[in-house]
């Protein structure tokens, strides 16, 4: 009785200071659909827009269309009236009227002198037909002859003169009473039409006043075209390819809206993230391969995430990446068997966020323990948490 007293003992002291089962958290080898795939963030963007400035300077009548506005090609959207010209002050006023009155006497006397060129010249030429024939039944030399073609010939010339003179102070009187044109007294306004039919999509400016050759008015487009812009690491677009299928979501429906790939830019550029790091990404376009009534609630500059399907399979053995650990040059994983973790050479490959493909190592229905510790070993007790 003593001996089996003390036998008693010494198994109780030796479970008491045995150290406790370790808790863990665990999760079980499945097989089941598996995908890689590339996730990022982007916008809907309407690929046939056109934005529309105002061709010359002018005052901008008001803009009467809003956003969202259907409009038909060749449909008038605002006119542009040529500036008015600046009131003139007293000594402006003066100086302007003397150089109107100027050019009216300039004017009348290039046209005096155009009438005097105009009988010089009938006077030559009237002496130049008596000439002819005189010329040419020889009673009259050659000599005079050619004076009198001469005369004739600078008479000519000199009428041009006067009338190109009689031209000229003509436009300078218009330039003068031009000048003298108040507020108010412009031409025809200019009316720029829809190039295509569409919807408006922004209204840049709106209110009635002096506008600047260039500056922005309206930007039209058509919904129909809407597509998808992504902008994603350079390192994931050289694996993107045109076609490639992509799942649209968290655009606001519940569904999740298909696409493909249309265009992966040949060009990056570099973006600082939220955390200061320089970044170089790529833009990728995306058609959608739906119906439009399916993102019909969608417009331009929208957000909208984006899953690029690169490979994806029905029946993979799959384990959390969480619960594998580099061994050397290769993988691990404990596994538990009747309560004793297990380690077990694991063959890894593909991973798709928190999932990792088992190419050989584990099997179905195998459970694992996820983020294990350094506290545990091969044959370390272990209890669920």
């Amino acid at each position: 009785m003593l001996a089996l007293l003390g036998l008693v003992i010494l198994l109780a002291l030796i479970q008491g200071f045995r150290p406790p089962p370790a808790l863990v958290d665990s999760a079980e080898v499945v097989r089941g659909e598996f995908r890689l795939t590339v996730e990022d963030e982007g916008r809907t963007r309407v690929a046939d827009r056109y934005e529309l400035y105002a061709p010359l300077a002018g005052q901008l009548s008001r803009v009467l269309l809003e956003p969202g506005d259907l409009v038909e090609a060749g449909e008038p959207l605002f006119f542009i009236h040529p500036l008015p010209s600046a009131p003139l002050d007293p000594r402006s006023q003066a100086q302007a009227e003397a150089v109107l009155a100027a050019a009216e006497v300039a004017q009348q006397l290039a046209r005096s002198q155009s009438e005097a060129e105009q009988a010089r010249l009938e006077l030559a030429e009237a002496e130049l037909q008596r000439a002819q024939p005189l010329f040419e039944r020889g009673h009259l030399s050659a000599d005079q002859f050619e004076r009198i073609v001469a005369e004739a010939r600078r008479a000519r010339a000199s009428h041009r003169s006067a009338r190109f003179a009689m031209d000229i102070a003509r436009y300078e009187r218009e330039n003068a009473r031009a000048a003298l044109q108040q507020e108010g007294e412009g031409g025809a306004p200019l009316t720029v039409r829809a190039p295509v039919s569409g919807q408006v999509l922004r209204r840049m400016r709106q209110s009635e006043g002096a506008i600047h050759a260039g500056e922005p008015i309206l930007s039209i487009g058509r919904l129909d075209s809407l597509q998808v812009e992504v902008d994603v690491l350079s390192a994931d677009a050289v694996r993107l390819r045109s076609g490639m299928a992509v799942e649209l979501e968290r655009w606001g429906g519940e569904e999740i809206l298909p696409g493909r790939v249309r265009r992966v830019e040949p060009t990056g550029f570099t973006r600082v993230s939220a955390l200061g790091v320089e970044e170089q990404r790529v833009w990728v376009s995306v058609d959608f391969s739906g119906e439009r009534e399916q993102w019909a609630a969608l417009g331009d500059a929208y957000r909208i995430e984006a899953r690029f399907i690169l490979w994806q399979g029905d029946a993979v053995l799959q384990a959390p990446a969480s619960a594998l650990f580099r061994d050397g040059t290769g993988w691990a994983a404990y596994v538990i068997e009747d309560g004793q973790a297990r380690l077990r050479r694991v063959e890894a490959g593909r991973r798709s966020g928190l999932s990792r493909e088992i190419l050989a190592g584990l099997h179905e229905g195998e459970r694992l323990i996820l983020h294990p510790s350094g506290d545990i070993r091969d044959g370390s007790r272990v209890r669920l948490r």
